[in-house]
């Protein structure tokens, strides 16, 4: 009875700790601790279908992948990015989203990227 005892207790410490680990880890904390920081980091599935999420200099942003054919093989054609908050757009220049859009089309080259408002209407002064 002892020793079903302490295989439960030492399943529990197992189990814990890999909930712990795995909670320090999960996306969503790097991306607002690059945040606080105001690093540029970018999370992103290979998953076409689900979204990608970046920050830069304390903004959030989010995007959306669009598969489409190109040539002879099937890419990502377009994707479309928003801010989370427009009150975190304040400070960032043109600049600062060409760089973004640079490393978004580091991953994917051939894709045509689309801003969403108020973004876009930035970029077209």
């Amino acid at each position: 009875m002892i020793w079903l005892l302490r295989f439960v207790l030492l399943f529990f410490i197992f189990f814990l700790f890999f909930a712990v680990v795995k909670i320090l880890f999960t996306s969503s904390r790097k991306l607002e601790s690059a945040r606080k920081h105001n690093r540029f980091l970018l999370i992103d599935n290979e998953d076409v279908r689900k979204n990608f999420m970046l920050t830069y200099k304390g903004a959030v942003f989010a995007g959306e992948k669009y598969m489409g054919p190109l040539g002879n093989t099937f890419d990502v054609i377009s994707i479309s990015i928003w801010p989370e908050s427009t009150l975190s757009l304040k400070g960032l220049v043109r600049d600062d989203f060409f760089y973004i859009d640079k490393k978004i089309l580091e991953n994917y080259p051939n894709a045509e990227i689309n801003w969403k408002s108020p973004v876009k209407e930035f970029l077209h002064q």
